[in-house]
């Protein structure tokens, strides 16, 4: 592929992956599901012009989503984990099912603890889990198998986007255009 259509590929996804970024704002309960869209996106570009290429689309639709994107929440889901997960998703699965899984495990709850604190303490966002006082001393136990729950689906899903993909929208949908 000519590195024209490179750029191109790269630009059209950053800008697809900032409008789905800016729809937060704009649509209440997109604030988790938007973001991972963007994600999804990112998968594409990772395909066709390699993950170099994805993590300067991530890097950017990070720093824009910065400056333009009204719901901070999303924003810092994007960059803690929803924005590199789709490239960073191949390396993870070479290391065998059982680290595989480990270090997904890890990762993900690294995240959600540390995207916890940025939000509480950097971006002063009330407490997250005041609503959950019904669960008492369980609520983060909860919480965290509610989001690991998630982001194992998640995962799921960007395995079979990328199957689906790789074996029917690459051939039968690019294969005519380039």
């Amino acid at each position: 592929m000519r590195k024209s259509t490179q750029v191109a590929i790269g630009g059209v996804a950053s800008s697809l992956c900032l409008l789905m970024m800016f729809l937060t704002g704009l649509i209440p309960f997109s604030t988790y599901c938007f973001p991972a869209f963007a994600g999804i996106v990112l998968i594409a570009v990772a395909e066709e012009n390699g993950p170099r290429t994805a993590v300067m689309v991530y890097v950017a639709t990070s720093v824009l989503s910065l400056f333009i994107v009204p719901d901070r929440e999303a924003v810092m889901l994007f960059i803690m984990l929803l924005g590199y997960y789709p490239t960073l998703k191949p390396y993870i699965e070479r290391l065998g099912r059982l680290r595989g899984t480990a270090v997904k495990a890890a990762l993900f709850n690294g995240t959600v603890i540390a995207f916890y604190y940025v939000m509480l303490f950097v971006f002063g966002v009330p407490d997250l889990l005041e609503g959950w006082g019904d669960f008492g001393r369980f609520t983060v136990v909860v919480a965290l198998g509610l989001v690991n729950f998630t982001l194992f689906t998640y995962d799921f899903l960007l395995t079979e986007t990328l199957r689906i993909y790789r074996y029917w929208f690459r051939p039968k949908i690019l294969h005519k255009l380039f």
